[in-house]
């Protein structure tokens, strides 16, 4: 059972094979995109590899710049089988687990990681980054290109952008 205080520290190979699962989604058929889950491959593959907790924010780049340095090719090989295994059957149907409000944020806290091109990104500094983006943006230093997006989902954008 879950305790009510917040966590103080993460496991920096959930990072890492989550960016992993999401580069590699991008390169399958949405066909097959269709009969995969994220979450599983995710799962899959961090049960194949080592854990690499930090407390701190430079504990974390530290655990990162490790974890793509020593284990990249491990990430991306686990992910990869996590993808032939986890296969989902359109005639099993299961509940998945509610993510706990703490990791919503983390979540969230990855993509703009990835949108913003700044594993530095922190909420500590969110705002800021946010906004310099922002101010570089109105400036023409940096410029956005919409992904193609299915209608249904709406727009969203990629990360291509140059200073």
């Amino acid at each position: 059972m879950r305790s009510e205080r917040t966590l103080t520290y993460r496991n920096a190979m959930e990072s890492l094979t989550a960016d992993e699962v999401e580069r590699q989604f991008q390169q399958i058929q949405p066909r097959l995109a269709r009969y995969l889950s994220k979450e599983e491959v995710a799962a899959f593959a961090l049960n194949r590899l080592p854990a690499l907790y930090a407390t701190s924010e430079k504990g974390w780049r530290q655990q990162c710049v490790r974890g793509r340095r020593d284990f990249g090719t491990q990430i991306t090989a686990a992910v990869r089988q996590g993808l032939v295994a986890v296969q989902r059957d359109p005639l099993r149907v299961e509940a998945p687990l509610s993510p706990p409000e703490n990791e919503e944020v983390q979540v969230v806290l990855r993509k703009l990681k990835t949108l913003l091109k700044r594993e530095d990104l922190s909420w500590s500094n969110v705002a800021d980054t946010v906004e310099q983006a922002l101010v570089k943006t109105a400036r023409g230093e940096i410029t956005w290109q919409q992904k193609q997006a299915p209608a249904a989902k709406g727009p969203s954008w990629n990360n291509e952008y140059r200073y």
